[in-house]
């Protein structure tokens, strides 16, 4: 008889990111430090099942409404239900495999193809420098693969050859652009330079994803993978026009994820999952990967940003690696205590904080701006910036009180400055 569920909890906590990378990673992602970790305790206290979510990234906290729709049912009873959201679907799938007892990879009704799934280490925009300590830490907690972001405000090249210079020849660096390469034309130069760069691995989304012609061209003229996310509406023509070499899948919800990976394995691509979290996260992203035969690029979860894990024993992570955890559930055990310290009230959010970003453009030129959305417009939308200059360099500089902060601050809000 299966366990009914007698609460379902909801605990917002502030998880600080590692210290080094922390200024950086707080620009354009300072609200990824606020998760909500959802704990379905049911009637055997034996029982309980977590997940969670980036509340104000990847959404999705649980309602009052569903948190009462649970009690007095069973894990498998509210599964399926329309809309409850990753973090509760996570945690559900967490009790029933321990209920029942067999790994969440057990329940999807899929062969396991792999026991360990490739991952990779992630960082946000960052200088060349920190991206080499980052490296270095990769792999010295297990990881072979890196994704990074590639922007207009850093120089790619300096980027890659630093985290290069301290890394085994295995190493593979993925740069995700996030469209941010503007135009075919604009983009061929940099990634036909970049691809004879022995590390790495392939590029995503050097254009708009809706911009098919462009990807064709990049393709034909490229030897490194090319991959964009997964779109439905999209699909028909990448695989019928064969413009791109993998995708990248959400892995929130199972049924989509394995829909969208089977329709790229009937094509022969490649994909990897993507689903931001903590280690929580990576166990279910494991499960999942584990069963996507197409799964064979490394998955992203941005483990490595914050300080904690969240578990009282951490996944292992070998040869760029992860382990999928073989016990019952997502086969892991969250460390209640720390989720008590990290709590925080509900609707915490981060505290403003000014700043001023100074993007050096390489050629004498610099210009502040007040944060990053003044700073992505330029360099998308108004399109007056270059898309990768060499020597490019952005610099913070905190509020320190005096009043030449203040008058460029308060100039710099209005439009930004040209030094």
């Amino acid at each position: 008889m299966q366990p009914r569920i007698v609460d379902v909890e909801t605990i917002p906590i502030r998880l600080p990111f590692v210290a080094s990378i922390a200024p950086w990673t707080q620009l354009h992602n300072h609200e990824w430090e606020y998760l909500e970790v959802v704990r379905v305790r049911t009637d055997d206290p034996e029982i309980t099942g977590y997940g969670e979510t980036l509340i104000y990234y990847t959404g999705e906290p649980v309602s009052e409404e569903f948190a009462a729709f649970a009690i007095g049912r069973t894990p498998l009873e509210v599964l399926h239900t329309p809309g409850i959201g990753t973090p509760l679907r996570m945690a559900l799938f967490d009790a029933l495999g321990k209920a029942l007892g067999v790994p969440v990879n057990e329940l999807f009704g899929r062969p396991v193809v792999r026991d360990r799934c490739p991952i990779s280490w992630w960082n946000t925009k960052m200088p060349p420098e920190v991206l080499a300590e980052q490296a270095a830490s990769a792999v010295a907690g297990g990881y072979l693969s890196h994704k990074i972001k590639g922007r207009p405000w850093f120089d790619i090249r300096e980027q890659v050859a630093a985290i290069s210079s301290v890394t085994p020849d295995e190493y593979r660096i993925d740069v995700d652009w996030n469209s941010m390469l503007g135009t075919a034309a604009q983009a061929l130069p940099v990634l036909q330079e970049l691809q004879h760069e022995e590390k790495i691995g392939l590029f995503e989304s050097p254009l708009n994803r809706t911009d098919t012609a462009g990807q064709a061209r990049i393709r034909a003229a490229i030897s490194t993978p090319l991959v964009e996310h997964f779109d439905i509406g999209l699909a028909p023509t990448w695989l019928a026009q064969d413009t791109l070499d993998g995708f990248v899948v959400n892995g929130q919800d199972p049924a989509a994820a394995f829909a969208q990976s089977d329709t790229a394995a009937a094509f022969h691509k490649d994909v990897f999952l993507q689903m931001c979290g903590t280690a929580i996260t990576t166990a279910w992203v494991s499960h999942v990967g584990s069963v996507a035969e197409s799964a064979r690029l490394p998955a992203i979860t941005a483990m490595n940003i914050y300080r904690d894990d969240l578990l009282t024993d951490p996944l292992q992570i070998r040869g760029g690696h992860v382990t999928v955890p073989a016990g019952p559930g997502l086969g892991i055990t969250v460390d209640d205590e720390l989720l008590e310290r990290r709590r925080v009230p509900r609707g915490s959010r981060p505290a403003p904080v000014r700043r001023l970003l100074t993007f050096a453009l390489g050629d004498g030129r610099e210009r502040q701006y007040v944060d990053t959305n003044q700073l992505w417009r330029d360099c998308t939308t108004n399109a007056t910036m270059p898309v990768q200059a060499p020597g490019a360099a952005l610099t913070i500089r905190l509020d320190d009180g005096s009043a030449d902060f203040d008058g460029l601050h308060r100039q710099a809000s209005r439009h930004p400055l040209w030094n």
